[in-house]
């Protein structure tokens, strides 16, 4: 198998580039949670503290979303914010998200990249440099560019939890 980061279709080359380490990420985000039992996509580890597979799912599903309505230049809409919401709870933490199927967190998180591929479809490379606001409160700047590239890293980040999760949920059954 042959791995390299391509334009997609249309897209202008660099746009594509980027996009296509988004869209490779996701692919490894659902080969490594595929599979997973309920319980093990609701574990959170020894002692139950951490964060499990389904709230980084949703977590990962959230920013992402928030990313192609910036790009987009739109506000995100307050369905999806009910939907999806909030990024981080009372307490500073991801919401707690409990008994939801593997298949639908993957399912709810293709249709944003899907919408993300949309996005992208109308980019240009020099569109790369239009800067965005992000943050809790839009308080960070980026550019696009570093928008799509941190949406990848983003992922690969929260992977390794996964794995980890993984690893102690084998050990503990």
């Amino acid at each position: 198998m042959l791995h390299d980061l391509k334009a997609e279709g249309n897209m202008s080359p660099m746009v594509g580039v980027l996009y296509s380490a988004v869209k490779e990420n996701s692919e490894r985000l659902q080969r490594i949670t595929e599979g997973m039992s309920q319980e093990e996509i609701d574990y959170k580890g020894y002692n139950s503290e951490f964060n499990s597979t389904a709230q980084l799912l949703r977590h990962l599903l959230y920013v992402d979303l928030n990313w192609v309505y910036r790009i987009k230049g739109e506000p995100l809409p307050q369905t999806f914010i009910e939907e999806y919401g909030p990024m981080i709870d009372e307490h500073n933490k991801l919401p707690m998200v409990n008994g939801i199927p593997w298949q639908r967190l993957i399912s709810q998180y293709e249709g944003v990249l899907q919408m993300l591929k949309d996005s992208c479809d109308q980019l240009t490379d020099d569109d790369l440099d239009r800067i965005i606001l992000f943050g809790h409160e839009n308080e960070k700047q980026a550019t696009i560019r570093w928008g799509l590239w941190h949406m990848a890293d983003h992922s690969r980040y929260h992977q390794a939890h996964i794995n980890q999760l993984r690893k102690w949920y084998n050990q503990q059954n």
